[in-house]
């Protein structure tokens, strides 16, 4: 808006007048910071006190002597890293805990892509599949661990039954060191399968139809062509998901570790985080066990950075 101004001249000359807007646009920023700030302050709150701050404790109780219940302890430095690295022990559950992930990452993920392939193509009973498979991510896992204690028995369990049966000889699973890991394994395959068979599900049906028929019309006419040309490559980003979830998981090993051998025999099933309970729960070096977590973390953290790059390069076809 403006006045008209008239001078001796006859001339009008425009003058501005402030619009009555002009001040609240002004203060708007500086309201919609302060609202903002205001929304995100609880959040912030929370992660730092349910997630930094805890976090920073451990890393800073990493560097003391302090022993679960002691009335004081003092600042060490790296001396629970050194001993840490130096620990006949601690070399034998990380390379346990990475032979665990390196059977069950590509075995639960093989497995459970063929599955929800065998679920998708199939007709009928699709849900009645998919709740048979995804049974044992719901199921308590300390109590499944349980049921294969009594499968996998050297006298009377179902396993060593059915090997007698075609002439086989019999083993005791949990209880010889070739064979205990193993045997952890492929219950972390078992158990990981159907969470990740609902995942590469959830991939298969946001595939477009019409590509398939594309495909077909250009050659592709068999099952293992439109799978090597259409679905494995728009399968990409759910399958960076599911090995990076499945990696973290298996790095996370412990119910059935703790059920079934509590780490032997002879420590040939000790996992990190099994590790890190006894160091602080039954041995009480609460200091040892917090080094113990960080290097742990580290892995943890590594996986995720990975999952974050692969997610950013952007791991997708269509």
């Amino acid at each position: 808006m403006s006045d008209a101004v008239f001078t001796p001249g006859n001339v009008a000359l425009a003058r501005p007048v402030p619009s009555a807007a002009t001040p609240g646009r002004r203060a708007r920023p500086h309201l919609r910071g302060g609202a903002a700030y205001a929304l995100v302050g609880p959040a912030i709150v929370l992660m730092l006190l349910m997630l930094i701050g805890p976090l920073l404790g451990v890393i800073a109780l990493s560097f003391t002597d302090y022993q679960l219940g002691a009335p004081s302890f003092a600042w060490i430095g790296l001396a629970n890293y050194q001993e840490m690295f130096a620990d006949r022990t601690f070399w034998i559950s990380l390379t346990n805990t990475l032979t665990y992930v390196v059977v069950v990452v590509p075995g639960s993920v093989v497995l459970g892509l063929g599955v929800a392939l065998l679920i998708q193509s199939g007709t009928g009973l699709r849900a009645f599949y998919r709740t048979v498979y995804f049974l044992p991510v719901m199921a308590t896992l300390i109590a499944m661990a349980i049921v294969w204690e009594f499968m996998l028995h050297p006298q009377f369990g179902l396993v060593n039954g059915l090997l007698r049966s075609v002439g086989l000889p019999a083993h005791g699973w949990l209880q010889e060191r070739d064979t205990a890991l193993l045997s952890l394994c492929v219950i972390g395959v078992w158990q990981a399968l159907g969470f990740n068979m609902v995942l590469f599900l959830a991939g298969l049906v946001s595939i477009p139809k019409p590509l398939y028929d594309a495909a077909e019309i250009d050659g592709a006419g068999s099952a293992w062509s439109q799978f090597r040309l259409v679905t494995w490559p728009l399968l990409g980003p759910v399958t960076v998901f599911v090995v990076v979830i499945t990696g973290i998981r298996s790095f996370q090993v412990f119910d059935t570790v703790h059920v079934l051998t509590k780490g032997g025999p002879s420590k040939s099933t000790e996992v990190l985080i099994h590790t890190m309970y006894m160091e602080g729960f039954e041995f009480f070096r609460s200091g040892y066990a917090a080094a113990l977590t960080v290097v742990f973390l580290v892995f943890v953290l590594a996986l995720t950075l990975i999952k974050a790059r692969l997610t950013a390069r952007q791991v997708h076809y269509s």
